[in-house]
């Protein structure tokens, strides 16, 4: 599976493609396929998105797991303090390993 990742322009937050706009929840991440890049083209002329770029991931029953640990960790959020990562939107997702 291909998704899209990229930084918000106004909030910096990492966003991710949902088909129609973009998301804050890596889970909301649908499948570009050989899209990427016409996606990725008229996103960054509508000036919505800085620098996004396709990546490998994995739909799991957990949800969509980014391949690189990078990714995984721009969709988790920090490495410590559990206390600042971005909460699921579902409450009873259980916790990932990265």
């Amino acid at each position: 599976m291909k998704i899209l990742t990229g930084n918000d322009l106004r909030t910096g937050a990492v966003t991710w493609w949902d088909g129609t706009g973009w998301s804050l929840h890596v889970n909301d991440a649908v499948d570009v396929g050989d899209e990427a890049e016409v996606i990725i083209a008229r996103e960054v002329a509508a000036r919505r998105v800085n620098v996004p770029y396709a990546i490998e991931a994995t739909r799991t029953i957990d949800g969509v797991r980014p391949a690189h640990i990078k990714d995984r960790i721009r969709a988790l959020g920090p490495t410590v303090r559990p206390d600042l990562t971005l909460k699921p939107q579902d409450p009873q997702a259980i916790d990932w390993v990265i």
